[in-house]
Formats: structure tokens, C-alpha cells, sequence
């Protein structure tokens, strides 16, 4: 009988916990949603187009 007790108390234990996260998360979620970042800086004038790694290689397939 305490087997199924313990055993009950950790199933409502992780259900529990898994409610808290799902709230917590939905809440962060929300959150984030409602922040809204600036716009972008202008790209400076002399750069190229794409600055990102890709561009920077030079046909080297790895």
C-alpha cells in the first residue's frame, strides 16, 4: 500500500511541476512577445552586401 501511495505522490509530483513549467514558459513567452526591439542600425557606407562568414570562404567545401 505505501508503494502506491509513493508511486501516486510522484506521478502528481510531475504533473505538477510540469503544469508549473508549461504556466512559467507561456508567461516568458508573453513576455517576450509584448517587448518590442528598435529597428536596426543602417549598414555604414563602404561594407559589402553580405558580411557573414559564408562570404569570407573561398569555395572550400568542408
Amino acid at each position: 500500500m505505501e508503494t502506491i501511495v509513493l508511486i501516486a505522490l510522484i506521478i502528481l509530483a510531475t504533473v505538477i511541476g510540469m503544469r508549473w513549467i508549461h504556466l512559467l514558459n507561456a508567461q516568458h513567452d508573453a513576455r517576450i512577445a509584448a517587448y518590442h526591439f528598435s529597428d536596426p542600425l543602417p549598414r555604414p557606407p563602404g561594407l559589402p552586401d553580405d558580411t557573414g562568414r559564408r562570404a569570407h570562404r573561398t569555395g572550400a567545401d568542408r
